[in-house]
């Protein structure tokens, strides 16, 4: 079921995009041109992500890089901002500037910022300060026919900087925030565009190396694998075994659906899992550390699982109890990182609060209410048990002493 409606988005998504007319496509790709509300320049090209665009003119003579970056505002409070890294095409180290609404008059701000690792690492708030490049102009308008700053208004922030002699290999970064802290710019969304904002430019031949990012349907195909896997299949596994395998009238099906079921989602989860290695090592230059993190997790827990099977003693070995205790150990905390993991895996993929989240979490939440009514009906029965147990004990113990008294 979730597979199929998974497909059928993918298709929908390849459908709606072919369909998009030429101007569409243009404008989600970002199509440069050389003219600017700023002033025409030599040249220009279309940055990889955001549909920003950057034009520029270079005079060799004096190493002046004239330069108009165009990008848009994702939120009415939000911020836009670009500028040059002398070391590498990445954010920390970076000298830009930030264009956002003034928060006291409304009128549109451009101020310099340094990108020290703090601020990568959210320590402290960024603050304006001078630049330590020579930065000979700078600011920023709005493109027409915006007049105020509000989602999807378009903006250029225009500086002119003069570049070491015979460099003409320039790291750029580029992005764009959702909200403004009095004068200070808060974190941008870590969708995998965001995080590729930055390219390195030949300007004398337009020539440009950015980092590559992993196709939408890639990224569907390992969302949609390792939600049916690791957060639905492998939960729905263990909830078969703790809560059919007392049911003496299941017999040994208990373990077959079981094992049917966990072999499926760990195939499933192991190919989801090699898919976001693929997608890692074409993307270099972005990173979800945490994704990441628990996702290596749960895959090795799962596969610790599987080769454990191989291992599995005797019911009358004496180290069964021990195996079994690891069993269950690993296997739920690899249930409860995997659940974990699709959720960070919906937030890495900007779908936060959108409706594949709610209907995951509607079957997540049917899935826990139906193992809250079997744990307490296991555990009615249980008790039920314990009790006509004792009460046959004590019958036993009454029909001995009456033995033992009519003996004597």
């Amino acid at each position: 079921m979730w597979q199929t409606r998974s497909l059928l988005l993918l298709v929908a998504v390849v459908v709606a995009a072919a369909a998009l007319p030429d101007g569409a496509m243009a404008a989600a790709a970002g199509r440069c041109t050389t003219s600017t509300p700023v002033k025409t320049y030599d040249k220009c090209i279309a940055l990889p992500t955001q549909g920003a665009t950057l034009a520029w003119t270079y005079d060799a003579r004096n190493a002046t890089l004239d330069a108009a970056f165009t990008g848009s505002f994702i939120s009415p409070s939000g911020w836009v901002a670009w500028g040059v890294n002398a070391d590498a095409p990445a954010m920390t180290g970076a000298r830009v500037l930030a264009a956002f609404a003034d928060p006291s008059t409304g009128a549109l701000l451009a101020l310099p910022f340094l990108l020290s690792p703090d601020v990568k690492l959210q320590a402290s708030p960024l603050v304006s300060r001078p630049l330590d490049i020579p930065l000979l102009a700078s600011s920023a308008s709005l493109a027409s026919p915006a007049r105020t700053v509000r989602d999807g208004a378009r903006v250029t922030v225009a500086a002119t900087i003069r570049l070491s002699p015979n460099r003409t290999r320039v790291h750029f970064v580029w992005n764009r925030g959702l909200y403004v802290q009095g004068y200070s710019p808060t974190i941008h969304p870590t969708d995998a565009s965001d995080l590729a904002s930055h390219a390195t430019v030949d300007i004398l031949t337009t020539a440009t190396e950015a980092s590559p990012i992993a196709s939408a349907a890639l990224q569907w195909l390992h969302g949609s694998l390792n939600a049916l896997s690791w957060g639905l299949l492998l939960p729905v596994g263990a909830a078969v075994a703790r809560y059919l395998r007392p049911c003496a009238s299941t017999g040994p099906a208990w373990f077959y659906a079981h094992a049917a079921m966990q072999a499926t989602g760990y195939t499933l989860g192991a190919a989801g899992f090699a898919l976001g290695l693929v997608m890692g090592s074409a993307s270099p230059g972005v990173t979800y550390k945490l994704h990441r993190g628990l996702g290596i997790a749960a895959a090795t827990a799962g596969s610790l699982q599987t080769l454990a099977m191989f291992f599995r003693p005797k019911t009358t070995n004496r180290y069964r109890k021990y195996w079994k205790s690891y069993h269950h150990l690993v296997g739920y905390g690899c249930v409860v990182v995997g659940v974990v993991n699709v959720f960070q895996g919906f937030e890495v993929m900007g779908l936060g609060a959108s409706y594949w989240k709610l209907g995951y979490c509607l079957a997540l939440a049917t899935l826990m209410g139906a193992c809250v009514a079997l744990e307490v009906n296991a555990w009615v029965v249980f008790c039920r048990r314990q009790q006509e147990e004792k009460l046959m004990r004590r019958e036993v113990e009454d029909v001995v002493v009456k033995d033992r008294a009519a003996a004597f």
